[in-house]
């Protein structure tokens, strides 16, 4: 970017990511930003002809702000930048569907919008059909959206663009699931029960707060979802998007289908109940080792066979899945015509603040760099 022409940042959600977004580009200083609106949940912060915010007294100026949340009048704020001959960004950090619908209005107006926010690329196909519309006028990036801080929506779109056909893509997906079967179904073996498992990831912060939340198999069908819509050979013979209801429409295998509503809707009800699931997935532990194999949650885009499944599968204990993963990493294998025999491993932590930061942060200074 050109001396002098700063890009103009609004960051929406200064929760734990935000605020690490917010401080990892403070700490950037190659590349100018300026900052023109903060929000929280309950307040907002908005820059001025008359006052700049102070990147580093951001925290402070935010939480004494009387000024209550309106997005749209952030929009405008943006939108008249670009009118401007100025470049803005909206940094959406939330995890809110309000927020993603207005994904279409603020890239029509020239703004571009980077975010950790599944909502909009895995929900119905119209939202998404309406986004990819409107970049016409401005830049969507969600790399973050997949694996934090990991290269995967970019290496798909890579091997895409550069005319490799995709085969497959399979992998561990999510974080929490990660650590749960990572030491629940261990290759050396393991006594531990399930619930002990889950309430021991939950008390270390890898769960949500309500573990059924994890569970359920909907963050990784929303992962395979927004990977799925990048692959042209998905599309329909009318050129549409692929899975018309977004993770809905994924096959996908939940862990808890039998959990009573109460245990669904409340954690603590959730973790008294879990316990009884404990034989049963202490069978399926051991039919795995008998076999030689280990269990793992993964997600599979077949594109061959034009299947997108989420389910706990068995693996080798020589695989990959089984050999290389340690604590709540992720690990996504793409297989495709170039990458046949050997297929293209990318691997490495899929969760946490710090490292999704990174992926918003990353992408951020793509709509600088010259």
């Amino acid at each position: 970017m050109e001396p002098g022409k700063h890009l103009q940042v609004a960051v929406v959600g200064v929760g734990g990511v935000g605020t690490q977004v917010v401080e990892q580009l403070i700490a950037n200083p190659i590349y100018g930003f300026q900052l023109v609106a903060l929000t929280s949940s309950k307040r907002m912060l908005q820059s001025t002809k008359d006052l700049c915010i102070n990147p580093i007294a951001w925290k402070d100026a935010l939480n004494a702000s009387e000024t209550p949340v309106d997005l749209s009048a952030v929009k405008n704020t943006l939108q008249e930048l670009v009118k401007q001959g100025k470049k803005a960004v909206f940094i959406d950090n939330t995890s809110s569907q309000d927020v993603a619908e207005m994904y279409p209005a603020l890239l029509s107006a020239g703004i571009n919008v980077v975010t950790p926010n599944k909502k909009a690329f895995s929900g119905e196909a119209g939202l998404y059909q309406a986004i990819v519309q409107a970049s016409r006028s401005g830049r969507y990036l969600h790399e973050s959206t997949v694996g934090a801080g990991l290269p995967i929506i970019s290496t798909l779109r890579d091997l895409v663009e550069t005319g490799d056909k995709v085969v497959k893509i399979e992998g561990v997906f999510s974080g929490t699931m990660s650590y749960i079967f990572n030491n629940f179904s261990a290759v050396e073996g393991s006594d531990e029960s399930f619930s002990s498992i889950v309430k021991g990831a939950r008390a270390q912060g890898y769960t949500e707060p309500n573990p059924a939340d994890d569970l359920n198999g909907a963050d990784v069908a929303r992962k395979l979802t927004i990977l799925a819509r990048i692959i042209p050979e998905l599309k329909d013979e009318q050129g549409n998007f692929p899975l018309l209801h977004g993770y809905q429409s994924v096959e996908t295998t939940s862990l808890i289908q039998d959990a009573p509503a109460s245990a669904v809707s409340n954690g603590d009800e959730f973790m008294k109940w879990l316990p009884e699931q404990d034989a049963h997935f202490s069978q399926m532990r051991e039919q795995a080792a008998n076999e030689g194999s280990v269990l793992r949650y993964v997600g599979v885009v077949d594109v061959k066979n034009k299947v997108v499944k989420a389910e706990l599968a068995k693996y080798p204990k020589t695989h990959p899945f089984a050999t290389s993963l340690g604590g709540s990493d992720n690990i996504i294998m793409f297989h495709t015509e170039r990458y046949g025999k050997r297929p293209l491993i990318v691997q490495g932590a899929g969760a946490g603040n710090d490292v999704t930061a990174m992926g918003v942060v990353s992408d951020i200074l793509k709509l600088i760099r010259p």
